[in-house]
Protein backbone atom coordinates (compact mmCIF):
# COMPACT_ATOMS: atom_id res chain seq x y z
CA UNK A 1 0.00 0.00 0.00
CA UNK A 2 1.35 3.39 -0.99
CA UNK A 3 0.87 5.08 2.38
CA UNK A 4 3.13 7.21 4.55
CA UNK A 5 3.33 6.78 8.31
CA UNK A 6 5.17 9.41 10.34
CA UNK A 7 5.60 9.54 14.09
CA UNK A 8 6.44 13.22 14.49
CA UNK A 9 7.45 14.12 18.02
CA UNK A 10 7.72 17.83 17.09
CA UNK A 11 3.96 18.03 17.45
CA UNK A 12 3.93 16.67 21.00
CA UNK A 13 5.22 17.55 24.43
CA UNK A 14 6.94 15.43 27.05
CA UNK A 15 7.74 12.63 24.59
CA UNK A 16 4.11 11.51 24.63
CA UNK A 17 3.22 8.46 22.57
CA UNK A 18 1.76 10.34 19.59
CA UNK A 19 0.68 9.11 16.18
CA UNK A 20 0.57 11.45 13.18
CA UNK A 21 -0.47 9.58 10.05
CA UNK A 22 0.50 11.73 7.08
CA UNK A 23 -1.36 11.03 3.83
CA UNK A 24 -0.05 14.05 1.93
CA UNK A 25 1.25 11.81 -0.85
CA UNK A 26 -2.19 10.37 -1.56
CA UNK A 27 -3.72 11.57 -4.83
CA UNK A 28 -7.29 10.35 -4.20
CA UNK A 29 -9.93 12.17 -2.17
CA UNK A 30 -9.96 11.92 1.59
CA UNK A 31 -13.19 9.91 1.56
CA UNK A 32 -11.88 7.45 -1.04
CA UNK A 33 -8.70 6.86 0.98
CA UNK A 34 -10.67 6.36 4.20
CA UNK A 35 -13.01 3.83 2.55
CA UNK A 36 -10.00 1.88 1.30
CA UNK A 37 -8.25 1.93 4.69
CA UNK A 38 -11.01 1.82 7.31
CA UNK A 39 -9.64 -1.27 9.06
CA UNK A 40 -6.17 0.23 9.25
CA UNK A 41 -7.48 3.48 10.74
CA UNK A 42 -9.49 1.61 13.36
CA UNK A 43 -6.42 -0.48 14.19
CA UNK A 44 -4.50 2.75 14.87
CA UNK A 45 -7.21 4.05 17.22
CA UNK A 46 -7.64 0.67 18.92
CA UNK A 47 -3.90 0.36 19.54
CA UNK A 48 -3.08 3.93 20.53
CA UNK A 49 -6.41 5.42 21.64
CA UNK A 50 -5.99 8.23 19.10
CA UNK A 51 -4.91 8.94 15.54
CA UNK A 52 -4.24 12.20 13.71
CA UNK A 53 -4.93 11.93 9.97
CA UNK A 54 -3.04 14.64 8.14
CA UNK A 55 -2.93 15.71 4.51
CA UNK A 56 -6.30 14.34 3.33
CA UNK A 57 -8.29 16.32 0.78
CA UNK A 58 -11.63 17.11 2.47
CA UNK A 59 -13.95 19.49 0.69
CA UNK A 60 -17.09 19.79 2.86
CA UNK A 61 -18.73 19.22 6.21
CA UNK A 62 -20.87 16.53 4.58
CA UNK A 63 -17.74 14.69 3.46
CA UNK A 64 -16.34 14.90 6.99
CA UNK A 65 -19.52 13.36 8.44
CA UNK A 66 -19.38 10.57 5.84
CA UNK A 67 -15.72 9.94 6.69
CA UNK A 68 -16.58 9.58 10.39
CA UNK A 69 -19.55 7.31 9.72
CA UNK A 70 -17.33 5.16 7.51
CA UNK A 71 -14.66 4.85 10.22
CA UNK A 72 -17.09 4.43 13.12
CA UNK A 73 -19.35 2.05 11.21
CA UNK A 74 -22.54 3.72 12.45
CA UNK A 75 -24.51 6.98 12.20
CA UNK A 76 -23.23 9.91 14.20
CA UNK A 77 -24.76 10.66 17.59
CA UNK A 78 -27.03 13.64 18.23
CA UNK A 79 -25.63 15.84 20.99
CA UNK A 80 -28.36 15.93 23.65
CA UNK A 81 -27.99 16.74 27.38
CA UNK A 82 -25.37 19.35 26.51
CA UNK A 83 -23.03 21.15 28.87
CA UNK A 84 -21.67 23.80 26.50
CA UNK A 85 -22.90 26.03 23.66
CA UNK A 86 -22.44 24.69 20.13
CA UNK A 87 -23.89 25.18 16.68
CA UNK A 88 -25.44 22.15 15.01
CA UNK A 89 -24.53 21.69 11.36
CA UNK A 90 -25.89 19.01 9.04
CA UNK A 91 -25.63 15.26 9.67
CA UNK A 92 -24.92 15.57 13.43
CA UNK A 93 -21.73 17.56 12.96
CA UNK A 94 -21.24 20.33 15.52
CA UNK A 95 -18.93 23.20 16.15
CA UNK A 96 -16.67 22.66 19.13
CA UNK A 97 -17.55 24.56 22.32
CA UNK A 98 -18.17 28.22 21.55
CA UNK A 99 -16.56 29.86 24.58
CA UNK A 100 -14.66 33.11 24.13
CA UNK A 101 -11.26 32.83 22.50
CA UNK A 102 -9.42 33.99 25.63
CA UNK A 103 -10.87 31.16 27.72
CA UNK A 104 -9.20 27.79 28.29
CA UNK A 105 -11.42 24.71 28.26
CA UNK A 106 -10.21 22.20 30.84
CA UNK A 107 -9.50 18.57 30.02
CA UNK A 108 -12.56 16.33 29.95
CA UNK A 109 -14.00 13.13 28.53
CA UNK A 110 -17.08 14.04 26.54
CA UNK A 111 -20.35 13.52 28.48
CA UNK A 112 -18.56 11.83 31.41
CA UNK A 113 -21.19 13.48 33.64
CA UNK A 114 -23.89 11.39 31.94
CA UNK A 115 -24.76 7.70 31.80
CA UNK A 116 -24.53 7.88 28.01
CA UNK A 117 -21.39 9.04 26.25
CA UNK A 118 -19.73 8.69 22.85
CA UNK A 119 -17.14 5.94 22.61
CA UNK A 120 -15.38 7.64 19.73
CA UNK A 121 -14.99 11.23 18.57
CA UNK A 122 -13.63 12.88 15.46
CA UNK A 123 -12.40 16.48 15.22
CA UNK A 124 -11.90 18.29 11.91
CA UNK A 125 -9.77 21.42 11.64
CA UNK A 126 -11.34 23.68 9.02
CA UNK A 127 -9.43 26.84 10.00
CA UNK A 128 -6.52 26.70 12.49
CA UNK A 129 -6.15 29.64 14.87
CA UNK A 130 -3.49 32.28 14.30
CA UNK A 131 -1.94 31.44 17.68
CA UNK A 132 -2.94 28.79 20.21
CA UNK A 133 -6.29 27.07 19.78
CA UNK A 134 -4.93 23.53 19.83
CA UNK A 135 -6.85 20.63 21.36
CA UNK A 136 -4.73 19.32 24.25
CA UNK A 137 -5.06 15.64 25.18
CA UNK A 138 -4.36 13.49 28.22
CA UNK A 139 -4.39 9.72 28.76
CA UNK A 140 -7.21 8.88 31.21
CA UNK A 141 -5.35 5.76 32.38
CA UNK A 142 -2.33 7.85 33.33
CA UNK A 143 -4.57 10.43 35.02
CA UNK A 144 -6.08 7.66 37.16
CA UNK A 145 -2.68 6.34 38.22
CA UNK A 146 -1.21 9.80 38.97
CA UNK A 147 -4.03 11.17 41.15
CA UNK A 148 -3.02 10.91 44.83
CA UNK A 149 -4.32 7.64 46.28
CA UNK A 150 -6.24 9.37 49.08
CA UNK A 151 -8.20 11.48 46.60
CA UNK A 152 -8.64 8.71 44.07
CA UNK A 153 -9.97 6.17 46.58
CA UNK A 154 -12.55 8.57 47.98
CA UNK A 155 -13.84 9.46 44.52
CA UNK A 156 -13.83 5.81 43.54
CA UNK A 157 -15.83 4.90 46.64
CA UNK A 158 -18.39 7.72 46.54
CA UNK A 159 -18.64 8.78 42.89
CA UNK A 160 -19.71 12.27 41.80
CA UNK A 161 -23.01 14.12 42.02
CA UNK A 162 -23.48 16.74 39.29
CA UNK A 163 -25.90 19.55 40.11
CA UNK A 164 -27.07 21.86 37.34
CA UNK A 165 -29.35 24.90 37.41
CA UNK A 166 -30.49 25.94 33.95
CA UNK A 167 -31.47 29.46 33.10
CA UNK A 168 -30.06 32.94 32.88
CA UNK A 169 -26.47 32.14 33.92
CA UNK A 170 -25.88 28.70 32.42
CA UNK A 171 -27.42 27.16 29.30
CA UNK A 172 -31.24 27.13 29.26
CA UNK A 173 -32.80 23.69 29.59
CA UNK A 174 -34.34 24.08 26.14
CA UNK A 175 -30.85 24.10 24.60
CA UNK A 176 -29.43 21.38 26.85
CA UNK A 177 -32.24 18.90 26.15
CA UNK A 178 -32.97 20.12 22.61
CA UNK A 179 -36.69 20.51 23.21
CA UNK A 180 -39.24 23.12 24.28
CA UNK A 181 -41.43 20.46 25.89
CA UNK A 182 -41.17 20.00 29.66
CA UNK A 183 -42.67 16.50 29.53
CA UNK A 184 -39.96 15.41 27.07
CA UNK A 185 -37.32 16.68 29.51
CA UNK A 186 -38.95 14.68 32.29
CA UNK A 187 -39.06 11.56 30.13
CA UNK A 188 -35.36 11.95 29.34
CA UNK A 189 -34.53 12.39 33.03
CA UNK A 190 -36.55 9.34 34.07
CA UNK A 191 -34.86 7.24 31.37
CA UNK A 192 -31.36 8.37 32.36
CA UNK A 193 -31.51 8.30 36.18
CA UNK A 194 -31.49 12.10 36.50
CA UNK A 195 -33.31 13.64 39.43
CA UNK A 196 -35.11 16.85 38.45
CA UNK A 197 -37.10 19.65 40.04
CA UNK A 198 -38.96 22.51 38.44
CA UNK A 199 -38.35 25.67 40.45
CA UNK A 200 -40.58 28.71 40.22
CA UNK A 201 -42.45 27.36 37.24
CA UNK A 202 -40.04 27.24 34.30
CA UNK A 203 -36.62 26.91 35.97
CA UNK A 204 -35.04 23.48 36.18
CA UNK A 205 -32.53 21.87 38.53
CA UNK A 206 -31.08 18.40 37.90
CA UNK A 207 -28.92 16.06 39.94
CA UNK A 208 -27.17 13.01 38.59
CA UNK A 209 -24.82 10.62 40.38
CA UNK A 210 -22.16 8.91 38.30
CA UNK A 211 -18.99 6.91 38.97
CA UNK A 212 -15.69 8.79 39.04
CA UNK A 213 -13.81 5.81 37.62
CA UNK A 214 -14.92 3.34 34.95
CA UNK A 215 -13.40 0.29 33.31
CA UNK A 216 -12.60 0.51 29.61
CA UNK A 217 -14.91 -1.81 27.72
CA UNK A 218 -12.17 -3.36 25.55
CA UNK A 219 -8.91 -3.20 27.51
CA UNK A 220 -10.34 -3.73 31.00
CA UNK A 221 -8.19 -0.87 32.32
CA UNK A 222 -9.42 1.62 34.90
CA UNK A 223 -9.75 5.18 33.62
CA UNK A 224 -10.43 8.46 35.41
CA UNK A 225 -13.77 9.35 33.82
CA UNK A 226 -15.64 12.24 35.37
CA UNK A 227 -16.03 16.00 35.16
CA UNK A 228 -15.90 16.85 38.86
CA UNK A 229 -13.07 19.34 38.26
CA UNK A 230 -15.02 20.98 35.43
CA UNK A 231 -18.34 21.29 37.28
CA UNK A 232 -16.96 22.15 40.70
CA UNK A 233 -17.56 25.79 41.61
CA UNK A 234 -13.84 26.29 42.31
CA UNK A 235 -13.23 26.10 38.56
CA UNK A 236 -15.01 29.46 38.22
CA UNK A 237 -13.59 32.82 39.18
CA UNK A 238 -13.69 32.95 42.99
CA UNK A 239 -15.05 36.52 43.12
CA UNK A 240 -17.87 35.58 40.74
CA UNK A 241 -18.72 32.48 42.77
CA UNK A 242 -18.73 34.42 46.01
CA UNK A 243 -21.03 37.04 44.50
CA UNK A 244 -23.44 34.35 43.24
CA UNK A 245 -23.39 32.56 46.59
CA UNK A 246 -24.43 35.82 48.24
CA UNK A 247 -27.15 36.61 45.71
CA UNK A 248 -28.67 33.21 44.81
CA UNK A 249 -27.16 30.73 47.30
CA UNK A 250 -24.84 27.77 46.68
CA UNK A 251 -27.72 25.41 45.87
CA UNK A 252 -28.59 27.55 42.85
CA UNK A 253 -25.13 28.00 41.33
CA UNK A 254 -25.31 27.24 37.60
CA UNK A 255 -23.35 24.01 38.14
CA UNK A 256 -21.45 22.30 40.89
CA UNK A 257 -20.03 18.90 41.81
CA UNK A 258 -20.26 17.00 45.09
CA UNK A 259 -19.35 13.51 46.15
CA UNK A 260 -22.06 11.03 45.30
CA UNK A 261 -23.38 11.11 48.88
CA UNK A 262 -23.91 14.87 48.60
CA UNK A 263 -20.93 15.95 50.73
CA UNK A 264 -18.62 18.76 49.63
CA UNK A 265 -15.46 18.16 47.62
CA UNK A 266 -12.43 19.98 48.99
CA UNK A 267 -11.31 22.64 46.47
CA UNK A 268 -7.69 21.64 47.20
CA UNK A 269 -8.47 18.14 45.94
CA UNK A 270 -9.92 19.63 42.77
CA UNK A 271 -6.73 21.69 42.41
CA UNK A 272 -4.65 18.51 42.79
CA UNK A 273 -6.65 16.82 40.02
CA UNK A 274 -6.12 19.81 37.73
CA UNK A 275 -2.38 19.67 38.50
CA UNK A 276 -2.33 16.03 37.35
CA UNK A 277 -4.03 16.96 34.10
CA UNK A 278 -1.58 19.80 33.51
CA UNK A 279 1.35 17.47 34.00
CA UNK A 280 0.05 14.86 31.54
CA UNK A 281 -1.34 17.08 28.78
CA UNK A 282 0.18 17.24 25.29
CA UNK A 283 -1.09 18.65 22.02
CA UNK A 284 -0.69 18.72 18.25
CA UNK A 285 -0.42 21.92 16.26
CA UNK A 286 -3.61 22.01 14.22
CA UNK A 287 -3.21 22.17 10.45
CA UNK A 288 -6.00 22.73 7.94
CA UNK A 289 -7.88 19.50 7.10
CA UNK A 290 -6.47 17.56 10.06
CA UNK A 291 -8.79 14.88 11.45
CA UNK A 292 -8.15 13.83 15.06
CA UNK A 293 -9.80 10.58 16.13
CA UNK A 294 -10.13 9.76 19.83
CA UNK A 295 -11.26 6.91 22.02
CA UNK A 296 -13.30 9.13 24.37
CA UNK A 297 -12.75 6.82 27.34
CA UNK A 298 -8.98 6.65 26.93
CA UNK A 299 -8.25 10.30 26.14
CA UNK A 300 -9.53 13.61 27.42
CA UNK A 301 -9.52 16.75 25.32
CA UNK A 302 -9.69 20.48 25.97
CA UNK A 303 -8.95 23.76 24.19
CA UNK A 304 -6.20 26.34 24.41
CA UNK A 305 -6.96 30.04 24.33
CA UNK A 306 -6.34 31.48 20.88
CA UNK A 307 -6.21 34.50 18.64
CA UNK A 308 -7.54 34.98 15.14
CA UNK A 309 -10.28 32.95 13.45
CA UNK A 310 -10.63 29.29 14.41
CA UNK A 311 -13.05 26.64 13.19
CA UNK A 312 -12.90 23.06 14.46
CA UNK A 313 -15.84 20.68 14.01
CA UNK A 314 -16.70 17.48 15.86
CA UNK A 315 -18.79 14.34 15.37
CA UNK A 316 -19.44 11.55 17.85
CA UNK A 317 -20.58 7.93 17.77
Amino acid sequence: MDQLLAIDMDFCADNSDCRVHDMSAQKQSGLAWVKANTDLINDWVNQDGLALLRGLNIVSTHQFSTILETIFGEPLKQYVYRSSPRTALKNNIYTTTEYHADQVILQHNENAYSNSWPKRMGFFCVVPATTGGNTPLADSRAVYSHIPVRIREKFERLGVMYVRNYGDIDLPWQEVFQTQNESEVEQYCHANDIQFEWIGGNKLQTRQCRPAVVTHSSSGEKVWFNQAHLFHCSSMDSAVVQSMRSSIGEAHLPRNAYYGDGTHIDPQDIAAINDVYRGLTFSYQWQRNDILLLDNMLYTHGREAYTGPRKVLVGMA
